[in-house]
């Protein structure tokens, strides 16, 4: 019985703290020699914003033969801090078995690495006792345990790593981040459609009604959702404004073959706010006079990484009173970029550095004259200040040829799927709600 009291303890536990699932949770008072545990409610509505990727187990008994499966069990999840020990003997192996398993189970798996949502399933046979272990490693695949006489036969199963076309689509009513979401969708697509379109579009100026379609392979581990491909089109419309962009081996593309990729980026950080524009005459709120203020600041936590906006070389990296530890990037004979008050430099970043257009050289502080932790981004060409959101950059060498002729194929292939309104545009035929096996 007091394997059966600890199994009630561990999922009566995991479902306080899923409220979708708390009109299921007096099964778990019954005794787990009754119908099996099922932790599927089709009625509930979409959990909220998690941090991973969905669980979707309902292939789970399927992909077993009937015959291996006892009529009873019970799922226990892994939840923070567990062994995989501790799970084995709260479902009612004895601690030579457990020993015994979780070596086996090393074979094919780091047992020290599962996490929080992978989970275990014990079938039990007429003598109270597991008969076959089933360990679900979400976006992995599967480990089973069959009782041979006094030991279990144990089989790994990875899943087939699959990726399907989907064509997302949302209106932006309070940001890019809620609009993703509300389209059920991880926050791993915002930073993949930031990084498209960040040298066109200004994402800390995004309105109310901007709206987006998105083309990209959704990829899958069996049934789990573990993330996208690259993303092969998208069409962003901001501020009345349509842009474009086609995937090639290269890069991003407009229709028509030109680089959507420039010299410059147009932020060196992401998701943050500008708390300060250019200006010949701004009031220093340190020093309480007017002076010019060359450059934006962008208000960031402090170590929010800062990212170089175009490939070059540092030709200082130092402090001073006034800009606290900074550091300046020359990208020609005449263009240098400034990046002022960082808390720390990134490593390897030094006098005579090579970096590259996106690489992290610093980090957010509030280092020399400042009130709070920001950045002061500078743009300097032959020694006259620019203001960076005004900047023009320079775009590479348009696709040509047999490239260019590949490419045009797959933009004839992919804009009807851009074409319709956000709202008539079909989601992802994956369903939002995830069941538990």
């Amino acid at each position: 019985m007091s394997n059966l009291f600890a199994i009630g303890d561990r999922l009566g536990g995991f479902l306080r703290r899923q409220p979708a699932y708390l009109a299921i949770a007096l099964p778990i008072a019954i005794p787990f020699l009754l119908a099996t545990v099922s932790l599927h409610d089709p009625s509930a509505k979409p959990a909220a914003a998690s941090s991973g990727p969905h669980l979707n187990y309902a292939d789970l008994m399927a992909a077993s033969a009937p015959s291996q499966l006892p009529d009873h069990s019970v799922i226990l999840p892994i939840e923070e801090d567990d062994t995989l020990d501790a799970v084995l003997l709260s479902g009612g192996l004895t601690r030579g078995e457990s020993a015994a398993l979780t070596a086996q189970f090393a074979k094919s798996i780091d047992v020290r690495r599962l996490r929080p949502g992978n989970l275990v399933r014990f079938h039990y046979g007429e003598n109270q006792r597991p008969d076959s272990i089933e360990l679900k490693i979400n976006g992995w695949g599967k480990v089973d345990a069959l009782r041979n006489g006094d030991h279990f036969d144990v089989t790994a199963r990875e899943a087939e790593i699959r990726e399907i076309e989907s064509t997302i689509s949302a209106k932006i009513d309070t940001s890019l981040y809620e609009a993703i979401r509300s389209a059920g969708e991880s926050p791993q697509l915002v930073q993949q459609l930031v990084d498209v379109f960040q040298w066109d579009i200004d994402f800390f100026a995004l309105k109310k009604g901007d709206s987006f379609n998105v083309v990209v392979k959704k990829r899958f581990a069996g049934s789990d959702d573990i993330g996208y491909g690259p993303i092969s089109a998208a069409r962003f419309i901001h501020d009345g404004e349509t842009y474009e962009a086609f995937h090639s081996d290269t890069g991003y593309y407009s229709a028509n073959g030109t680089p959507l990729r420039k010299q410059f980026l147009r932020a060196p950080l992401a998701f943050t706010r500008i708390t300060s524009t250019f200006s010949n005459r701004r009031f220093h709120p340190l020093l309480h006079y007017f002076r010019p203020h060359h450059g934006v600041d962008y208000g960031a936590p402090t170590g929010t990484p800062v990212m170089t906006t175009a490939d070059g070389v540092v030709v200082e990296a130092a402090y001073n009173r006034g800009e606290g530890n900074y550091i300046k990037v020359r990208h020609s004979a005449r263009i240098d970029t400034m990046y002022l008050h960082l808390s720390k430099f990134a490593k390897g970043i030094k006098r005579g550095a090579k970096v590259t257009q996106g690489q992290v050289i610093g980090y957010v502080g509030m280092t020399g004259l400042a009130t709070g932790p920001h950045l002061d981004y500078r743009v300097q060409e032959a020694g006259v200040w620019l203001d960076p959101q005004k900047m023009k950059s320079i775009t590479p060498d348009p696709l040509r040829g047999d490239a260019l002729r590949v490419f045009r194929n797959e933009v004839v292939r992919l804009t009807p799927r851009l074409s319709a309104p956000p709202a008539q545009v079909a989601q992802s035929a994956v369903p939002k709600r995830r069941a538990l096996f």
